[in-house]
This record gives structure tokens, sequence and C-alpha cells, in this order.
């Protein structure tokens, strides 16, 4: 059985679990699921694409509670807190105690600013470059923030579906 009949074949429960760890808004999930089943996995890639572009800003706000603050150490052997750790290493290893200090400031400013975490998708980035993002994002508006915020999250979701999808095959 190849990734894709698995993943077609998996109980709804056992579905709705690996697709939580993925992104935490379950309308993400369901819409993922619902299609089953796929043909191909560019399929399920597409469909979960579009579902994280169709979140409402209440759905992509539950997806935020699963994220910890970059430059924080994700807590827990989940999934998701694995996962975290994985994407933010390289950012881990890369900042010195300067710019581990001014991310952690502009976490803060962020937070005030727009009421939740700082999301990036941090796979591959250095804390140096994490931190200029973020101080460039402080002076966006509002609606613009929330359009990248619901971006990164989807791209955030599809490496981790991508992950899933990999174990299973």
């Amino acid at each position: 059985m190849d990734a894709v009949e698995v993943f077609n074949a998996l109980p709804a429960a056992r579905i709705e679990e690996d697709l939580l760890a993925c992104c935490a808004a379950p309308a993400w999930g369901v819409a993922v699921a619902a299609k089953r089943p796929y043909r191909e996995r560019l399929e399920i890639i597409s469909a979960a694409d579009a579902a994280g572009r169709e979140l409402s800003w209440a759905e992509v706000r539950v997806g935020l509670s699963a994220h910890p603050r970059i430059g924080e150490r994700a807590a827990g052997d989940s999934k998701e807190a694995s996962w975290s750790r994985r994407e933010q290493s390289t950012a881990a290893q890369s900042a010195d105690e300067l710019t581990k200090s001014a991310l952690i400031d502009a976490n803060r400013a962020y937070e005030e600013r727009f009421g939740h975490v700082f999301l990036i998708f941090a796979s591959g980035r250095t804390q140096e470059e994490i931190l200029a993002v973020a101080q460039e994002r402080l002076t966006n508006d509002e609606e613009t923030e929330r359009v990248i915020v619901r971006d990164e999250l989807r791209k955030i979701a599809l490496l981790r579906l991508e992950r899933v999808l990999d174990a299973l095959g």
C-alpha cells in the first residue's frame, strides 16, 4: 500500500489526529478528510492548500494556538511540539544572545500590536532572518498581517502534511 492508499484508509479518529497535528484549526482537517479518497499525493496537497486559503480568521486564531513563540522551545512530546522544534532548529542554532534578545522584544511587540503570536514559516531560516521579518511585519496594518499569518499557517500545515504522508509511505 502506498501513502495515498494508507491515508485514504485511515480511520476517522486517526486522520483527525494526524491532520490536527498539521494544523490545529479543525476546519482545515475536516476539509481535507472530507475529500477522501484521493487518487494521488498531489491531490491531497492541493486540497490541503485550498483548505488553508479558505480558513476564516477565527479558524486561523485556533490554528495559532498550537504554535509557540519563535525562539521558544516547544514543550512536550506531541507531533506538533516535535515538528515545531525541528522547524525552528536552524534558527535556534544560528542566534547570538543579542539577536535572541531582540527576537524576544519583537515577539512581545508583535503580540501587543496584533494580539497573537508572531507566526512565520521558520524552516531553514536563521534567527537573524526571522528577526528582520518580524520587525518588517510590525509595520503592517491588521488586515495585511492577517493575510500573511493565514499564508504562513497554510505553509506550515502543508510541510507537516508532507511529513505525515512520508511516514505513511
